[in-house]
């Protein structure tokens, strides 16, 4: 049914949870898996003249958040190989996370995106799941989300 599915993360335990979720949706359905972490742009300090020397370069920043994208995206790819899911990992740089993952997904021939929530309800809802629920409104692409729920369903 899907060839290669879009699995985030954001290097939370929320997201390595739902990515494991991914991966094993991925071996059962038989399709590769597309591994994204986000990183936010480099920004430059507005508030000051002068750039203060702690203050990294957007060479330094890049390459930290390259590294930490790696970090991120390896565990995850690691669970595909143990599971023979096919599987490639990337960092990508955006100011919206969620506008990126559409078009990396829509770049790299994805069918699916799969993405987590909390599964929180009422103010929390809306306090997280922003990504979430910008994905959803703004891709033509299938959108599968995880649901991490703190209690379980009444029966």
């Amino acid at each position: 049914m899907y060839r290669k599915i879009l699995i985030t993360t954001d290097g939370s335990a929320v997201s390595r949870m739902t990515a494991c979720a991914g991966v094993s949706f991925a071996q059962q359905m038989g399709a590769e898996a597309l591994v994204l972490f986000v990183a936010p742009e480099y920004q430059y300090p507005i508030y000051v003249e002068i750039i203060p020397p702690s203050y990294p370069s957007e060479e330094e920043y890049r390459a930290a958040m390259e590294r930490a994208g790696s970090e991120h995206v390896q565990p995850i790819l690691d669970a595909c190989a143990k599971k023979a899911v096919r599987a490639e990992g990337m960092t990508a740089f955006a100011e919206s996370a969620a506008l990126k993952i559409i078009d990396v997904a829509a770049r790299h021939g994805c069918d699916l995106i799969f993405i987590g929530s909390h599964g929180r309800s009422g103010w929390g809802q809306l306090l997280l799941g922003s990504v979430t629920n910008k994905v959803l409104s703004h891709t033509r692409i299938p959108v599968l989300v995880h649901r991490l729920l703190k209690e379980p369903l009444p029966d």
